[in-house]
């Protein structure tokens, strides 16, 4: 009988042939996967996208350190490529002008994240601002950051030389191929439904721009992102531009401060503006319009021009001479979207990537498929990091449209989202709004920094002075409210935290096999533990309590943690897996009077010896039913303790009530981090990713070497050559936030992951990454603070309380 021959490689369909398909083919084909089709609705290679008409403007500096790995990779890669012997990107250099002193602080700070994330930039004064940028008036600016390797890309040339790479290796792309379905048998993708005909596929990759959200449709899948308008303006030809032959010679240019962006198309000028009001569309609106490209709009670029000719005095010679309302994809927090499909394997997306990043996604997810996960740390951008309340089309715009209008806005890391608040709310939210809460948001839930009902308890206390950015969302009563706790007592909301409740009588052999740690212990007992991925990187820290036989409760990071547990969780029905953050509720109550507030209200012993460290129980506080868990993330003796939402009011009430004679307060998410970080307790996310693992982070007490564990083996083969270390700042009045550089002897080594003032120590405490070489107690550093070095020293951990005795007792 005849005999199917045998496929080297998966069947690959991709649908959009923009760059990021582009992109993905030629790095797919490139790790030997070369069965690749890439289906466009338009003609190769302007296929009517947002790669149709983007300006190709790639600045690499980005406070995520994955969009500028991202980004960086694009440049590198497009940088060797060109079409018909034509570059198709051009190095020349990226300049963003200040022209007020919170911008000129502002790019100081971005100096700092160039640095850290190994991008050469350089602070400028205005006359290297104009020598740069000869239309630049110098009188208008305070100065620029200057990264030479920023340049210009050509979106479509780019794709097509990459596409060309990819068909020699094998690939094939299809023009005027709408997809209309996607189809799946036992339980997989198979293919996809065209207008000229099915397509068989084992891995189905969505990059269809702002298309995509459609075509999840067809997939069953929710692509949270908004397509909004942005407009794009050229000038006629520029009289101090005449007789320009290179089709651009100038760095590309922003000037934030007004929402533009400037580019060179030889002797005309084009200029990009975030500075008009938000526009969402569909992608039906696009339908009909050459390259979906909407008509522009000229009262909504009047401001756009003024500025400009504010900017660039040598455009009072000519006018705009055209223009678009061209269309990009904007997600909730202006991230891509990358991942797989959980009710249909086989069918992945990359959303919401802008040219800038393009070839950086490509290779990851990439290395997604062919190796099983990617290089990066991808954790920001995955699909699966929104919860069910995130993915509603409310959210989604209302997020997506304040993306677009903070894209060049200067966001101080702790600014909240505005819109769509309040989402979620704790049972306490009434309480917390009377004491003055002072909240943020994370995850769609409402969560107080701190309580103004608490700034009297600042008074008299000796603060250092902070500077107006490290002033921001802080308060001289974080500080009272960490002190407060480390003397007396308080009660923190620990409801956003994700509790995961797995079942079953696989549980236990279940969460041993993914964990690095034995939480095959009686009932009743709590562990610390990590999830690492195949490569030996952390994916996540988790507090295990093990409530029953086959039950245990987990304390997780979010919607990540529940995805992988489902992507590894058996399919014989021996484990169940529940969500249960929304129907409950949390308090930590935390403090040396813990037991003196708890006592009182339970019948049951609290006592150390009848209720001990790292030990879970379940029992009645003031008549409400709780989940006990002595454990502790500031330090101090204290209990989590859960309970339904339904009764976590009076919960509170009582705890609050029979606290009040002890000192007891609430307190706020400053507050608990200026305590963690003096007991060196590490953030998931902040502190570690997949990029590192646990002997480099710290955590080696929590990998138990006779057990195994995914991720063990390629831990054993790691090098270790990083460690997470704790700096002290030398001066009490310094301070740093997260992300700055951090140097040895004038070199940069590492950066800085999460900061803040220790109350306790009366110093700001910072970790960083750093060589294992100069990671021990004692070595000098500097930390870029704005452009300024702040001195501080490596220090031994923890800072407070080394033996654990406070918890303990």
């Amino acid at each position: 009988m005849d005999v199917a021959p045998r496929r080297t490689s998966p069947r690959v369909v991709v649908i959009g042939a923009g760059i990021v398909g582009c992109s993905l083919a030629d790095e797919l084909t490139a790790r030997g996967w070369t069965d690749v089709t890439v289906l466009d609705r338009g003609p190769l290679f302007a296929a009517g996208g947002s790669s149709s008409h983007a300006p190709g403007l790639v600045f690499q500096t980005n406070p995520s350190k994955t969009l500028a790995e991202f980004a960086s990779y694009t440049v590198g890669k497009l940088g060797g490529l060109s079409l018909d012997g034509v570059p198709v990107f051009r190095p020349v250099g990226g300049l963003e002008v200040a022209t007020t002193p919170e911008r000129w602080a502002d790019l100081a700070r971005r100096h700092g994240l160039a640095t850290s994330w190994g991008i050469e930039a350089r602070l400028v004064d205005p006359g290297e601002c104009a020598r740069l940028h000869p239309l630049l008036d110098p009188g208008a600016v305070l100065g620029g950051l200057h990264v030479p390797s920023d340049g210009l890309a050509h979106a479509v040339p780019a794709g097509e030389a990459q596409a060309r790479r990819a068909i020699e290796r094998g690939a094939r792309f299809l023009a005027r191929h709408r997809v209309t379905g996607v189809a799946s048998a036992a339980g997989r993708v198979s293919g996809v439904h065209t207008d000229q005909g099915f397509v068989p596929a084992d891995v189905v990759v969505c990059a269809a721009g702002f298309w995509g959200p459609d075509v999840g449709a067809l997939a069953g899948l929710t692509v949270p992102l908004q397509p909004l308008a942005h407009q794009y303006a050229t000038t006629a030809p520029v009289p101090a531009l005449a007789g320009a032959v290179r089709e651009i010679s100038a760095p590309i240019l922003r000037h934030q401060d007004a929402d533009l962006y400037y580019r060179e198309h030889r002797d005309r000028i084009g200029i990009g503006s975030y500075g008009h009001r938000p526009m969402p569309v569909t992608a039906a609106e696009t339908e009909g319009h050459e390259n979906s490209c909407l008509p522009f709009t000229p009262d909504d670029f009047a401001d756009a021009w003024k500025q400009s000719l504010a900017l660039l005095p040598g455009l009072a010679g000519t006018e705009v001479e055209a223009g678009i309302n061209g269309v990009f994809s904007f997600t909730p927090d202006g991230m891509p979207l990358l991942g797989e499909h959980r009710d249909l394997p086989g069918f992945w997306v990359a959303e919401a990537v802008w040219v800038t990043h393009s070839a950086g996604v490509a290779k990851a997810l990439a290395e997604w498929l062919v190796e099983g996960q990617p290089r990066t740390d991808v954790h920001e951008c995955d699909l699966h990091r929104f919860t069910d309340v995130q993915l509603s089309p409310e959210y989604v715009a209302g997020r997506g449209a304040q993306q677009f209008v903070e894209v060049y806005d200067v966001v101080h890391p702790l600014d909240p989202p505005s819109v769509l608040r309040p989402l979620r709310v704790s049972p306490f939210f009434a309480r917390q709004q009377e004491l003055g809460a002072v909240l943020t948001e994370a995850g769609g839930w409402e969560r107080p920094l701190w309580f103004e009902a608490n700034a009297p308890l600042a008074e008299g206390l000796d603060l250092p002075r902070r500077d107006a950015w490290a002033a921001r969302r802080w308060s001289p009563t974080v500080a009272a409210e960490a002190l407060a706790t480390r003397e007396r007592v308080a009660m923190y909301d620990m409801t956003p935290l994700t509790r995961i409740e797995v079942t079953g009588p696989g549980a236990c052999g279940f969460l041993q096999r993914l964990t690095t740690n034995d939480v095959a212990k009686p009932v009743g007992r709590v562990t610390y533990t990590l999830l690492l991925d195949a490569a030996g990187g952390i994916r996540s820290d988790l507090t295990v309590a093990r409530l029953g036989e086959q039950r245990f409760q987990v304390g997780a990071n979010g919607p990540l943690d529940l995805d992988w547990f489902r992507q590894h969780a058996p399919d014989d029905g021996s484990v169940q897996l529940r969500d249960t953050t929304a129907g409950t509720c949390g308090i930590g109550l935390w403090g040396p009077r813990a037991r003196d507030v708890l006592q009182p209200l339970t019948s049951s012993d609290v006592s150390h010896g009848g209720f001990g460290y790292f030990r879970a129980r379940e029992l009645f506080v003031g008549g409400v039913p709780v989940t006990a868990l002595r454990v502790s993330y500031v330090g101090e003796l204290g209990w989590e303790l859960y309970t339904d939402a339904a009764t976590g009011l009076r919960l509170w009430d009582v705890l609050w009530e029979s606290g009040q004679r002890h000192g007891l307060v609430a307190a706020g998410r400053r507050a608990f981090d200026s305590l963690r970080l003096e007991k060196g307790y590490r953030a998931w996310g902040t502190d570690m990713t997949t990029e590192h693992d646990p002997v480099e982070a710290g955590l080696s007490f929590a990998v138990r070497g006779d057990k195994n564990f995914l991720g063990r083996e390629a831990l054993e083969r790691r090098r270790h050559d990083r460690r997470l270390a704790c700096l002290v700042l030398d001066d009490p009045a310094t301070t740093v936030l997260g992300r700055e550089p951090v140097r040895v002897g004038g070199v940069p080594v590492g950066h800085v992951t999460s900061a803040g003032y220790g109350a306790t120590i009366g110093r700001t405490v910072a970790y960083a990454w750093l060589p294992a070489s100069v990671a021990g107690p004692g070595t000098a550093v500097t930390i870029d603070w704005f452009g300024e070095p702040v001195a501080a020293t490596v220090t031994a951990e923890p800072l407070v309380d080394p033996a654990g005795a406070r918890m303990r007792c």
